[in-house]
This record gives structure tokens, C-alpha cells and sequence, in this order.
């Protein structure tokens, strides 16, 4: 049903006159230019299209606009802050944790909601979190590397 949809998107009020069934991904990618979040599989298996509303992460690709109508909603354009990037951004640069990139926005939104559940995982919660977030180049030791070093960098917060 066509209706105007508010959200908060990257922290930035959002009003959007469309159809509030349709997919959040596209409505991302192609009505506000915010090409970060991917398409992967299309049924919300890989995680391509991540990104967190309300600070849980969600696949995007079979999230409707109209059930994050009053949320918050992030998107790897928004995760850093201020001009900076999020640690999580700058531990997968440290640590070679992207290869071709395709999935790495995924990664990282998913991290981040993870991080926020539990600061201090150990590396089995980890392996276990990410499992489900595919990535073809396999750098997931790289991935569970980095992800490890940047909850220790923030501490706790995130």
C-alpha cells in the first residue's frame, strides 16, 4: 500500500511516499542512492544486504519499508561517524579482512549488532555469529581476526 514511511536512516530523519511492502534493499539502493548494502542471494542467506534497525541486524533483502517505519535504520554509509571510520572498519583494514568487498558491508553491520549483544565474545561466539554471512574470497579467518581486535580496542563500547 502506497503511504508515507518514516524511518531514521543513518541518523537523519527519512519520510518516503511508496509502497511500504516493498523490499528495503531496493528501496536503499535505488530510491536514496545508498548503494553499500548488497544483493547476494535475494532470500536473506548470505548477508550481502545487511544492515541494522532498532541495532539488530536484518537482511535487508526481506525486510519491508514499512516494519521499520519509526526505527532507526544503518547502513554501512552510516556506520562510521564524524568522518571516521567505525573500528570495526578500520580492524578489517588492518587486518586484511576484504578482498573484493562484495560482502563486507554485511559483515561489518552484522559485527557491529553483535558487538553491541555481546562486547566481549570469545572467538567461538564469533565463528558462530558470522557463519552465516558468506564470503566467496574466504578471508573469514581474517574476518574472526579482526572482528576479535576491534572489541578489544573499543573496550566494551560500541
Amino acid at each position: 500500500m502506497r503511504r508515507t514511511t518514516r524511518f531514521v536512516l543513518n541518523g537523519r530523519p527519512i519520510a518516503l511516499d511508496t509502497d511500504d511492502e516493498r523490499v528495503l534493499l531496493w528501496v536503499l539502493r535505488t530510491d536514496l542512492a545508498l548503494t553499500g548494502s548488497k544483493y547476494g542471494c535475494g532470500e536473506g542467506l548470505c548477508g550481502a544486504c545487511t544492515v541494522t534497525v532498532g541495532g539488530k541486524a536484518v537482511r535487508s533483502c526481506n525486510t519491508s519499508l514499512k516494519s521499520v517505519a519509526g526505527k532507526e535504520v544503518v547502513t554501512i554509509e552510516g556506520l562510521g561517524r564524524d568522518g571516521k571510520l567505525h573500528p570495526l572498519q578500520q580492524a578489517f583494514i588492518d587486518h586484511g579482512a576484504l578482498q573484493c568487498g562484495y560482502c563486507t558491508p554485511g559483515m561489518l553491520l552484522d559485527a557491529s549488532a553483535f558487538l553491541r549483544e555481546n562486547p566481549q565474545p570469545s572467538r567461538g561466539a564469533i565463528v558462530a555469529r558470522m557463519d552465516h554471512n558468506l564470503c566467496r574470497c574466504g578471508a573469514h579467518q581474517r574476518i574472526v581476526e579482526a572482528i576479535e581486535f576491534a572489541a578489544r580496542q573499543m573496550g566494551g563500547r560500541s
